[in-house]
């Protein structure tokens, strides 16, 4: 079944005009959360089941925007968001983005963009006085060989550990530990761009239903169980991005990943299971 089969895509018109970023750069702190493989469908149908209410309480309207992934799988998809290509709205564009390297005819680029010169965002807001910090999840930020070092080698400091991997049943809470001991050794005027790819919706998943087994494997039912889990946790992660200044955070999905669908298993393929995503930005505002 295909996400819009089961969760009708909001009207555009309904997508809040984005801020200023090149006033958001410089003056806030930013959060980019990729939830490694969610699907549109099941953050929506959790969502307004109000079984994500830490998650669904930030969400401009309580609700996702629909949205089309920039590559089908994890080093696809986020090097192209680290070169300013967010997913884009799921409706006819062209849409202006938040963050775009200067590209002459770009019809994405418009007066609230913050545009870089820099090869990718990472370094052009380390250019900006930001300490950029990656807390890596899935294989493509495990720095164990060249191909893992790609990713977390743009930012000046990186962290991975097996208990932040897919393997780990506590990996989002794992994540969400180091983050909050980054945020508490910057000196209070340092700006941050903290990266967190959470890994816990990525196969393997099962584990994050109670009584599911390895023989039975990941299903939609495990992959909505391990979003639940990551429910749990992110207040945390959003305390302590605010704990400081105001924050700006973009979280979204990297791609979808397909249970059977139409005979489809798994992503880096071509279905509207992979290539449909959730995403959301907001403010969150200084607590201290």
């Amino acid at each position: 079944m295909h996400p819009s089969d089961t969760a009708p895509a909001p009207p555009f018109e309904a997508t809040t005009q984005p801020p200023d970023m090149n006033e958001v750069v410089g003056r806030d702190d930013l959060l980019l959360l990729t939830l490694d493989t969610l699907r549109y469908d099941v953050a929506v149908e959790l969502t307004a089941a109000g079984r994500l209410p830490n998650l669904a309480a930030r969400l401009p309207g309580g609700t996702w925007e629909r949205r089309h992934a920039p590559g089908s799988f994890t080093y696809a998809s986020h090097q192209a968001m680290f070169a300013g290509f967010l997913p884009t709205p799921a409706a006819p564009g062209p849409h202006p983005r938040l963050f775009a390297g200067r590209f002459a005819g770009s019809e994405t680029t418009a007066g609230r963009t913050f545009v870089f010169d820099s090869p990718d965002l990472v370094t052009a807001l380390a250019e900006h006085g930001y300490r950029t910090v990656c807390i890596g999840g899935v294989g493509f930020f495990n720095k164990r060989g060249a191909l893992g070092n790609v990713l977390p080698g743009l930012f000046q400091e990186s962290h991975w550990e097996p208990e932040f991997s897919v393997a780990s049943p506590t990996s989002f809470e794992s994540q969400v530990a180091r983050a909050e001991r980054v945020v508490a050794e910057l000196p209070a005027e340092q700006r941050l761009f903290l990266f967190l790819n959470a890994s816990a919706l990525h196969q393997p998943n099962w584990f994050h239903l109670p009584g599911a087994t390895r023989e039975a494997g990941d299903s939609l039912v495990t992959h909505a169980a391990a979003l639940e889990y990551i429910d749990r946790h992110i207040g945390r992660l959003f305390a302590a991005m605010s704990s400081r200044r105001r924050c700006f955070a973009i979280v979204c999905s990297d791609h979808g990943t397909a249970y059977g669908d139409d005979g489809y298993t798994g992503h880096r393929l071509g279905h509207e299971t992979v290539w449909t995503v959730p995403y959301s930005h907001f403010f969150l505002e200084a607590s201290a």
